[in-house]
């Protein structure tokens, strides 16, 4: 029987509101305890020097380079860059080549994630086939398969028939349709957001009203099918109005947004750093604030990392030419603390937006801290700074639009049931 003490931290749990100084005990990858007295006999004892000791972070939404694009990236090394953000779950989309639209590529993610022994990884279904948007794929064996929910990952589902048959199937099956929230043939081919910026540097664009158009229509088909909706990266005040409208009404409407959107805001790309380049753009001030109010007031119900991991390849071009896509594993904590730091939100309610709210949404039993749950910790310092560098981030993907970014939370130690990880 292995047993670890954790002592002298600042236990924090979302999910019981627990913020309070302790020591948490674990055995055999589960924890057993907190705040027994002593330390049991053969237990390794690890001093946190009154660091936060939290559930390990769960991310909603990231793309894996593998299979397809292991230049990009492989699951070993986004592993290795999750390890040192203090993610301990992963939902991988589907959009991968092949794309997850059978069940054996699929479990092979699954495995592949058991195999790095630091990252749980949950794999979205394809919706559609080749998540081309045309043919439905079979939910009931995706997800007999592993599937936590359904999405065509970085793709809308355009075609209003098909989305509205993808709700009715996934309420059949207990689960969500998670959406690219733009209206596709406005955003074809678009660099930025449509206004000044755009015009002034000459950028194909697209009007941030392409989101909130396809939020209006599938709010509409959640409400028909009394399905359940999941709108990811959302980054518009036009956005997050109706969505709060729909949650008023007792639709079942949830959204998450990524740290570029409550962080950053269109100015970051005008000098043509390809490394901001996002999907959706970066938004004008207004609506970076909007998402921030959104966070506050719980609106958004989560915060993912939309971690998307490109080469030297694909950004060193022309910022018209270059790929969208921002690696984020290994700055997920720190910019969100960024908020806590500013006043925007309270430490809880941060790392509940990172543990305990998407644990819920999943249906996990990850993400808390109590007796019985996985003993999947991260250990840091809310204070220590430290600065993103492209080029010296753990894992293989170097693309952050935080690169030169001056950050304060800095991670000490991650452990995956039980068993030290980073740090």
């Amino acid at each position: 029987m292995s047993t670890l003490l954790l002592d002298n931290a600042r236990l924090v749990c979302p999910a019981t509101g627990r913020d309070a100084p302790g020591r948490l005990l674990v055995q055999d990858g589960r924890i057993a305890g907190l705040d027994g007295s002593g330390a049991p006999e053969g237990a390794t004892v690890v001093d946190c020097g009154g660091a936060v000791l939290a559930p390990g972070l769960i991310d909603l939404r990231a793309t894996l380079g593998e299979p397809g694009h292991e230049h990009r990236e492989t699951i070993e090394s986004a592993a290795e860059a999750a390890a040192a953000g203090g993610i301990t779950t992963l939902c991988a989309l589907p959009d991968s080549e092949p794309a997850l639209d059978d069940p054996a590529p699929l479990q092979f993610i699954l495995r592949r994630g058991e195999m790095t022994g630091s990252l749980t990884i949950l794999p979205y279904g394809a919706a559609t086939r080749g998540c081309a948007g045309k043919e439905m794929t079979e939910f009931g064996l995706l997800r007999e398969a592993g599937a936590v929910a359904f999405t065509d990952g970085t793709r809308a589902i355009a075609d209003a028939r098909t989305m509205r048959l993808a709700l009715s199937y996934a309420r059949a099956f207990g689960t969500f349709i998670v959406q690219h929230p733009e209206e596709p043939s406005l955003g074809r081919n678009a660099s930025a957001t449509e206004g000044e910026m755009a015009t002034r540097m000459g950028l194909p664009s697209a009007p941030a009203a392409a989101e909130a158009m396809m939020v209006a229509r599938d709010i509409a088909l959640a409400r028909l099918t009394k399905g359940h909706v999941h709108f990811a990266h959302v980054s518009t005040g036009a956005a997050l109005d109706l969505i709060r409208a729909a949650k008023a009404e007792g639709l079942r409407v949830t959204c998450d947004t990524a740290p570029p959107y409550f962080d950053l805001n269109e100015t970051a790309i005008g000098d043509f750093r390809t490394y901001a380049k996002l999907s959706p753009p970066l938004r004008r001030e207004e609506d970076r604030l909007a998402v921030i109010a959104a966070l506050k007031d719980g609106t958004i119900d989560a915060i993912a990392s939309d971690h998307q991991p490109r080469d030297a390849d694909d950004k060193r071009v022309p910022f018209a030419q270059a790929e969208a896509g921002g690696a984020g594993l290994a700055t997920l904590l720190g910019v969100t603390l960024a908020r806590y730091h500013g006043g925007d939100l309270t430490l809880l309610r941060a790392l509940e937006l990172l543990t305990a709210a998407p644990a819920k949404l999943l249906g996990l039993e990850a993400g808390r801290l109590a007796p019985g749950a996985p003993a999947d910790l991260v250990l840091f310092s809310p204070d220590r700074g430290w600065k993103v560098e492209a080029g010296k981030l753990p894992g293989k993907a170097q693309n952050s639009p935080f690169d030169g970014r001056a950050l304060e939370g800095k991670v000490l130690g991650t452990w995956k049931e039980g068993r030290r990880v980073f740090g």
